[in-house]
Parts: structure tokens; sequence; C-alpha cells
């Protein structure tokens, strides 16, 4: 359905590299029960996180060369810190 449509509808972020890295640090937040979309109880998913976090990293190794300062240091954050959460969430006892 093309934007002008439905003209009602809310507009859309842009499609960017920054909202692609987010979008996926998102994803393994989520499944690592530090972001909530309900107010459900939030499910730890290790295999669900793993996968964006591979992803993320996949990305960093592939974009090599291609980044600015900022992208890199946004990725590799975003892999970092979500790295340190994985082993905190599957050290917690929960299985994968």
């Amino acid at each position: 359905m093309s934007e002008s449509a439905n003209p009602t509808a809310e507009p859309l972020i842009p499609a960017t590299f920054e909202m692609l890295v987010m979008s996926l640090a998102t994803q393994a937040q989520v499944h690592l029960g530090l972001f909530r979309l309900t107010e459900e109880p939030a499910e730890l998913n290790l295999p669900g996180a793993r996968h964006a976090i591979d992803l993320l990293a996949m990305l960093l190794e592939k974009t090599k060369g291609n980044l600015t300062l900022e992208e890199k240091r946004l990725v590799e954050n975003s892999v970092t810190e979500l790295r340190f959460r994985y082993v905190q969430a599957a050290g917690s006892g929960a299985s994968a």
C-alpha cells in the first residue's frame, strides 16, 4: 500500500544504517527480557537473542572499512553490551 493510499498513516522512520542497528539491538534486548512489549513478564529467549547479536556482529564484519566512525562505534558498542547481557542471562541459570 502506498503512502498516498492512506494519508492518515504515521510517517515511517527513515531507513538508515543506524535504524537497522537499533532494530536488531532492540530485538536482542526483547529476547533477553530487557525490554518489555506488553505488561506480561518478559520471556527469556536465548537462541533469539544470540541470533540478533550474531546478525549485528556479522554486519560489523561485512561492513568493515565502509562505516563512519559513529556507525562503527554504534555497532561495536551494541555488540559488546549485548554480549555482556547475554552472558549474564545465560549464567543466571536460564536454559537456552
